[in-house]
């Protein structure tokens, strides 16, 4: 009898950002109900989230606790430096143990935010390289890329995706990105998100009309190429987000502030002290599931974080982008609300409320065209989890699980 395959999931998991955890729950999901047998842990950022909330092993990513906090005394940049060189080590003996590591979902090939070189894409390069090394296969699974101008990030990027065993997209671009760093992409798929594949909530009909709006907000400051105006931008983007929610409230609307990152609340913070009203809440969503009923029972959602937009898309209410990466505008199109993309940098309010107008017109009309690209979307990965078994697992063993499943 073949041992059973030991599968290990990585990245920045558990450390708070929601559309990274629902993009785990979503391949360990695929991974229980397709091999049962496999033995899966993890390598990620919040080792202690992962295993209480998902119940399986987990290691922390870094050696040094410090990685993600500026190091501006000696003893934390010689700490950082040790770092480096002991995750070497850990991650490659990690690596070793493991027949399989999916890299599920995430924008581990992008620089949409900023991102320092020594940071993620290092250990991710670390990770691809120990898995080429020890005949270990390393799947990136749904993952977002894009045009990186920094040198050396994007040569980190570049070599990690050309020494993963497997690569799926979750958008063309991202694809059309790797092929422009070089990385021959043509037996590459390309499949919607995979939060796409978690369960969707049922809409709440209690709420009588005009009903609630979930707005989502982000701590946005722009890109990686954008940290001489990170200030500027992040000031512009919340003052033109404050005057619409406060538009919202004159009109007499209910509005929920929805988050998809710890880092997100003290946007909320502030704009409920700008905007003095009960009808102005903050959800407390801890997962995509969360917040995918939050917007189920919303007539409307204007949304910026990306998995705030995919969470209201699933959910079926017509979304409103407010867009800071070329990822948002293509998922829009896929779901046909191309239409209703607005710039994060470039916020305005009067604009906005124009935009957010018009697609409550069409309210009717584009909850069909969602639930009709919805049906799409799990056809999809579907495939896409079914390319995955093809790629990573044996044959033998997916059909003796899939034996003993069928057998009474």
């Amino acid at each position: 009898m073949r041992p059973p395959v030991r599968v290990g999931v990585f990245g920045l998991l558990g450390s708070g950002n929601l559309g990274n955890d629902g993009s785990l729950e979503a391949v360990l999901g695929y991974l229980r109900a397709e091999h049962p047998e496999a033995s899966v842990d993890a390598l990620c950022g919040g080792p202690e989230v992962v295993t209480a909330r998902y119940g399986i092993p987990a290691t922390r990513l870094h050696w040094y606790r410090g990685e993600y906090r500026t190091a501006s005394r000696a003893g934390a940049i010689a700490g950082k430096g040790l770092g480096k060189l002991v995750d070497v080590v850990r991650t490659a003996a990690w690596v070793r143990r493991h027949d399989v590591v999916i890299v599920p979902g995430m924008g581990v090939l992008e620089a949409t935010l900023p991102l320092r070189p020594w940071g993620f894409p290092y250990s991710l390069f670390l990770l691809c390289a120990s898995g080429r090394l020890f005949g270990t296969k390393v799947a990136l699974v749904g993952v977002g890329a894009g045009p990186i101008g920094n040198r050396l990030t994007r040569g980190l990027v570049r070599r990690s995706a050309r020494l993963a065993a497997y690569r799926s997209y979750r958008d063309a671009q991202s694809r059309d990105a790797l092929r422009e760093m070089g990385v021959d992409t043509a037996r590459d798929g390309v499949y919607p998100d995979l939060a796409f594949a978690l369960p969707t909530p049922r809409a709440d009909a209690s709420s009588s009309p005009p009903g609630p709006v979930c707005v989502g907000v982000m701590d946005f400051h722009g890109g990686d190429d954008d940290r001489a105006r990170a200030e500027e931008i992040h000031r512009r983007y919340l003052d033109g987000t404050t005057r619409f929610v406060r538009a919202l409230v004159e009109d007499g609307r209910p509005v929920r502030l929805l988050t998809g990152d710890e880092c997100d609340r003290s946007v909320v913070a502030a704009i409920l002290e700008a905007v003095d009203s009960p009808l102005v809440t903050a959800a407390e969503a801890t997962s995509l599931a969360d917040l995918m009923k939050e917007t189920a029972a919303a007539d409307t959602v204007v949304a910026t974080r990306y998995h705030n937009l995919v969470c209201a898309l699933k959910a079926g209410t017509p979304t409103l982008a407010l867009s800071y990466a070329a990822k948002s505008d293509a998922l829009m199109d896929r779901m046909g609300l191309a239409a209703y993309c607005h710039p994060a940098r470039e916020v305005d309010a009067d604009r906005l409320q124009e935009q957010f107008r018009a697609l409550e017109k069409r309210s009717a009309e584009l909850r069909r065209t969602l639930a009709e690209r919805n049906l799409v979307a799990a056809r999809q990965l579907q495939d896409q989890f079914t390319a995955l078994t093809t790629a990573l697992f044996p044959t033998t063993d997916h059909a003796q699980a899939r034996t003993r499943q069928e057998t009474p």
